[in-house]
């Protein structure tokens, strides 16, 4: 039976940050493309592919990174982003236990 209480307040602020980060085409399309590509990406690697301005591009990487769904990894002066792999495979058990269906037994939330 699945729990009939509200979430948390501290997991449901959690999620809703989740939710707010992706809320936006661009950061989507930056998820995307840094899921794909399966591996780290400058700033101007990530401009060229989504065709969006460099500083509009860099708020949106800021926006991913304060949630956790990417890492930055800082070389000399250049920032590397990859996905956070961690915290994208428990958006979908928050998506799951925001609508109250069961969590998958192979994946808790963090």
């Amino acid at each position: 039976m699945i729990d009939e209480l509200p979430l948390a307040r501290a997991t449901a602020d959690e999620y809703a940050s989740w939710f707010r980060a992706l809320a936006d085409g661009t950061r989507v399309q930056i998820v995307s493309l840094l899921a794909r590509r399966g591996g780290p990406m400058t700033v101007g690697e990530i401009v060229a592919e989504v065709e969006v301005g460099q500083s509009t591009v860099s708020a949106h990487l800021k926006v991913l990174a304060e949630v956790g769904f990417l890492l930055v990894e800082r070389r000399g002066t250049s920032g590397y982003y990859r996905i956070n792999d961690v915290c994208v495979d428990c958006f979908p058990s928050a998506a799951d236990i925001v609508m109250g269906r069961p969590v998958p037994a192979q994946v808790s939330t963090h």
